[in-house]
């Protein structure tokens, strides 16, 4: 596996984002008819915070990033983009189980929403998360944190 890191993200991170976004969602996107490249971008724009976002840089390069944002119920995992040319090298799991492994330490159900027929789900089912509900664009999952020896 490449050698991975996480760190803090800044304001000045939003722009690469927002263009790795574009990228990884475009095919799944097209495949439901709803790729706009401006409103694919915008949206990230619009919901990026720093605060609550880690970069995910691979041999000290941008590689990605994700976010775990905090709601009332749970941590909402978003924004989990990886560059496709990382995809199936371990590393998109390695960054998964480490956030994991922070919520589960503290007892944080975790919560997120992929696209519907995204190849991304079957990641996040071998990481425990169920289907709560799903529409004709968006699958919402939930995965409750691990108890002590899982």
């Amino acid at each position: 596996m490449a050698d991975w890191e996480l760190r803090p993200a800044t304001p000045e991170d939003m722009e690469p984002v927002a263009e790795l976004r574009a990228a990884v969602m475009r095919p799944d996107l097209e495949r439901l008819g709803r790729y706009d490249g401006h409103r694919v971008r915008q949206r990230l724009r619009d919901a990026f915070d720093p605060a609550h976002t880690w970069v995910i840089e691979v041999s000290g390069t941008f590689a990605g990033c994700v976010a775990l944002r905090p709601a009332e119920d749970a941590h909402w995992l978003e924004h989990f983009y990886l560059d496709p040319a990382l995809h199936g090298l371990g590393v998109g799991t390695a960054v998964l189980r480490t956030l994991l492994e922070r919520c589960d330490a503290d007892g944080t159900r975790v919560r997120l929403d992929v696209l519907n027929g995204s190849p991304a789900r079957r990641l996040y089912e071998r990481h425990g998360f169920v289907r709560e509900s799903e529409d004709p664009v968006d699958v919402f999952m939930v995965r409750e944190p691990a108890g002590p020896g899982a």
